[in-house]
């Protein structure tokens, strides 16, 4: 337990809950703790811009030491959580015991491949710096392979990027690797007939970004095949071997290059957690965002699964946000014995890009589409992110992309 009078608060994960947890409690009297895996809170959103190479790692991520530097009651350690004890009150990081009088677990989420091992050994999924990297190193690379291979048939296979799921990451991905195809790439490879490159879009529903209204769902699918996304409803995907996707309906695409967006769960360390859980291994919680039977224990983003009118509340950033910040508020009363309130999430609108001048989105209670979704999407975008810094080069590259139709870090790695 505590040595001291000043209550301990342990958050587990950076990421947008943990930050804004730990941001408002910055004036309060309390030791926080932050714990990571990463040393860098990472804009997740933007993460496709990366994996289709509009954006460098760097330009979405900020050193979490950076954007604490000025809080002195916070203290970040870098590591694994190993354990957590909920009745003795402490956890495990990296072989030592911290103990807590307060904890919110923040731990975020990861993809889920349902159970397709093949998609999650050979395919590409976009949930951190390093698989964006990754994928954004293979598809520039397919385009190498492609301008030296003479034979039309594996030239189309090099060609061919297939995109499964059709929510906003899934749209936005084909959306904008489209768009690089178009505009980007046939300058860069004016000998190589790019008539042969195809983006296809997998949804197994029946419907792309199924959450958003009807008009903007139909807005969307315009869009994708104005910039001749190949998108494929009611199929699902049933295998890849590395070269070759098999279809629900027993037919091929051949292709070297899946990226999967299909789905998201909780994180490993939740598994081993003995408490009530629901779909995606999210754990159950009260309203008030606390761990049933531990009240002293808040459990807030895509870890966490809390219903409201009926629906479970979509992992998504701005939930996260919201519940990081309610979440501060809900220890500060309880550390004075005030009373909590219960959480109820204020829905921000619906956004989506498509690429250049196209977007959906769904403010106030109004529908956009086209290029003023597009603007309305660059601007709040560009606001939250994190460091002025970011925000200036992030607004400099998406200006030079706007005006001259070429992305400037088309740059193979070492992974």
């Amino acid at each position: 337990m505590n040595t001291n009078n000043t209550p301990h608060i342990v958050i587990i994960g950076a990421g947008f809950a943990g930050l804004e947890t730990a941001r408002g409690l910055a004036s309060d009297p309390v030791r926080i703790t932050l714990i990571d895996k990463h040393n860098h809170h990472l804009f997740q959103p933007l993460l496709y811009q990366v994996a289709i190479a509009g954006l460098l790692p760097s330009q979405i991520a900020q050193p979490i030491r950076t954007i604490f530097r000025k809080q002195k009651n916070l203290t970040f350690q870098m590591g694994e959580v190993s354990d957590v004890n909920f009745d003795e009150k402490y956890i495990k990081l990296n072989g030592s015991i911290i103990a807590y009088d307060y904890l919110v677990l923040a731990v975020g989420g990861r993809t889920n491949f349902f159970g397709n091992d093949d998609i999650e050994k050979l395919g590409f999924q976009l949930k951190d710096l390093d698989t964006a990297v990754k994928a954004r190193n293979h598809l520039l690379s397919m385009f190498e392979k492609a301008s030296q291979e003479a034979d039309a048939e594996k030239r189309k296979m090099l060609l061919t990027f297939v995109i499964v799921g059709g929510g906003p990451t899934g749209v936005e991905t084909a959306g904008a690797l489209a768009e690089l195809i178009s505009h980007v790439m046939k300058k860069d490879y004016p000998n190589l007939n790019l008539s042969d490159a195809q983006v296809i879009l997998l949804e197994a529903a029946g419907d792309l970004i199924a959450s958003y209204p009807d008009e903007l769902r139909k807005a969307t699918v315009k869009l994708l095949k104005k910039k001749k996304v190949d998108i494929r409803l009611n199929t699902k995907l049933e295998s890849f071997n590395g070269h070759r996707v098999t279809l629900g309906d027993g037919s091929f695409i051949e292709t070297q290059t899946v990226i999967w967006t299909a789905g998201v769960k909780a994180v490993e360390v939740v598994d081993e957690l003995e408490v009530a859980k629901a779909s995606g291994g999210r754990i159950r919680i009260e309203p008030t965002l606390q761990l049933p039977q531990h009240p002293e224990t808040f459990v807030i983003g895509d870890a966490a699964f809390l219903e409201e009118n009926g629906q479970a509340l979509p992992m998504i950033s701005t939930v996260a946000i919201q519940q990081g910040v309610a979440t501060a508020k809900n220890i500060r009363n309880m550390m004075n014995g005030k009373s909590l309130t219960q959480f109820h999430y204020k829905d921000p609108g619906l956004l989506a890009t498509i690429g250049r001048n196209a977007a959906v989105a769904r403010i106030w209670g109004i529908s956009f589409s086209g290029f003023i979704a597009w603007v309305i999407w660059v601007f709040l975008h560009i606001y939250r992110i994190i460091g002025f810094r970011n925000r200036l080069i992030v607004m400099f590259n998406w200006a030079w992309d706007y005006f001259f139709y070429d992305n400037q870090v088309r740059l193979i790695t070492k992974e």
